[in-house]
């Protein structure tokens, strides 16, 4: 019997919100458990930080492939197959028994990342043009909530339930989210021909491990190590043998022509320092917090109580984001990435020279959530609404790869820094956090710089042809 679908708009957003929450917060809610699974699965230090690196590489790898596999086979169906790997992956990590377990069942949930570019192609695919810069304002506000929401749920969940329910209760949503999907969202109007072309898919694959490896365990192996520069090495030539590739390709898995356009190279290189910002914030801001009072600074908080304390910056994200999409009609996309670059700006300084009380605490990271929120969103719309309808997928998905690259980058320079500036008495120094918010404060500058260089006008695209309505109009 064929699935019955419903065509309920508010059902299909209300869907997709839940599907991007989950996997938003399964990215963040393990990484502030690291040393108990550590203990409880009797491993080392460096070995558990793969439990965080799996996942990444396999979401940098899995998120533009399955974004194009989207746009030519189906989004529904391909969100559905991203779904099923994504709760099959928080099953066997739930009962993993060892650590090789864990890892390799958080390669398999990397699948999920998928769920981001094909959420957006559907919202575009699926709701009315004049709608869908507030809804993409909606949605990445849940992303971005979602993932400071994981770091504020992992304290209770630990000591409440113990770390395995991080993937417990993540494994439960996403099962009855992948079942909401086959009901309620209807199956892509808009499908590219073509085919993969695999070549392409391995040297994107090579690169981006090669890169994503080093920046992730450099610190460990030691910066200047054989294993280090050589993967970097490796990584600049399998970059190159990439766009070789993709130029000459008749089916490119990323069309180099619409990774050129102004808004879409301008927006990108925007998202990578963003990336490096908000990983950075949610790693080090918790850390900071939990620094015991004998250090002479931080709050000597607990798991949970450096959680609450980054309430102020959800709170701000959410709300930002929100409101992203109806500002739409006063400020363009482009002043709102300005904005929220330079609100981002005033909040790293902020916390690089005043964090000796709560509050300085709570405005500084409020601040780095209002900008975070409205500029996160307004991102996204602008890769929407300048590539073509058939390229959405991969170029979200690209996209939000780009993100996960600077937030490697953010992490790991900002982990070299702390660990760089360490007290006597072993405990990290003060100034290791005031010279990485310092480059945060870089960081943001930069953004602002670059968001000023995105072009006022969308570039234009050639529309549908008018004998091909798209289901959603049809169903209008």
């Amino acid at each position: 019997m064929p699935v019955i679908r419903s065509g309920n708009p508010r059902l299909t957003l209300a869907v997709l919100a839940t599907v991007v929450a989950s996997f938003s917060m399964l990215q963040s809610l393990v990484s502030p458990a690291l040393p108990v699974i550590q203990h409880d699965l009797h491993t080392t230090s460096g070995t558990v930080t793969w439990v965080f690196t799996a996942l990444l590489l396999s979401v940098s790898v899995a998120t533009p492939l399955l974004g194009r596999i989207g746009d030519m086979a189906g989004k529904e169906r391909t969100l559905f197959v991203a779904l099923a790997a994504l709760a099959v992956g928080c099953l066997v990590a739930a009962l993993a028994p060892n650590i090789g377990v864990l890892i390799a069942a958080r390669i398999f949930q990397g699948v999920g990342g998928a769920v981001f570019p094909l959420a957006f192609g559907i919202i575009r695919d699926e709701f009315p043009a004049e709608r869908v810069p507030s809804l993409v304002g909606v949605v990445s506000a849940v992303i971005a909530a979602g993932g400071g929401l994981g770091i504020v749920l992992a304290g209770p969940i630990v000591e409440w339930l113990g770390w395995r329910w991080l993937f417990w209760i993540p494994m439960a949503v996403v099962t009855a989210a992948t079942a909401l999907v086959r009901r309620y969202v209807p199956e892509s109007p808009n499908r590219v021909p073509g085919r993969i072309d695999w070549l392409a898919a391995t040297f994107l694959s090579g690169w981006l491990i090669a890169l994503l490896l080093p920046l992730s365990t450099g610190r460990s192996w030691g910066w200047g190590s054989v294993r280090t520069v050589g993967l970097f090495t490796l990584a600049v030539v399998l970059f190159a043998g990439w766009i070789a590739v993709e130029l000459r390709s008749r089916n490119p898995l990323i069309d180099m022509r619409m990774m050129r356009r102004p808004a879409v190279w301008t927006t990108n290189l925007v998202a990578l320092l963003f990336g490096a910002a908000m990983f950075a914030v949610y790693a080090f801001v918790p850390q900071f917090l939990q620094i015991p009072k004998a250090a002479g600074f931080g709050f000597g908080a607990s798991v949970t109580q450096a959680g609450l304390l980054m309430l102020p910056m959800l709170v701000t994200m959410a709300l930002a984001g929100s409101f992203s999409g109806a500002l739409a009609a006063r400020f363009s996309a482009k002043a709102q990435v300005v904005s929220g670059s330079s609100v981002i700006l005033v909040g790293a300084l902020m916390f690089a020279e005043l964090h000796d009380a709560r509050w300085q605490i709570a405005v500084s990271t409020a601040l780095f959530g209002l900008g975070l929120g409205l500029a996160y969103a307004a991102m996204t719309s602008l890769i929407v609404q300048n590539v073509p309808r058939e390229q959405t997928g991969v170029a979200t998905g690209m996209n939000t790869n780009i993100r996960t690259i600077g937030g490697s980058i953010g992490t790991a320079l900002a982990s070299s820094i702390i660990t760089g500036h360490v007290q006597p008495s072993g405990l990290p120094a003060e100034s290791g956090f005031t010279n990485t918010f310092l480059l945060m404060s870089a960081f943001a500058a930069a953004a602002v710089v670059l968001a000023l260089a995105i072009p006022n006008r969308k570039v234009s695209r050639a529309p549908l042809p008018e004998s091909a309505p798209t289901a959603a109009h049809a169903r209008r």
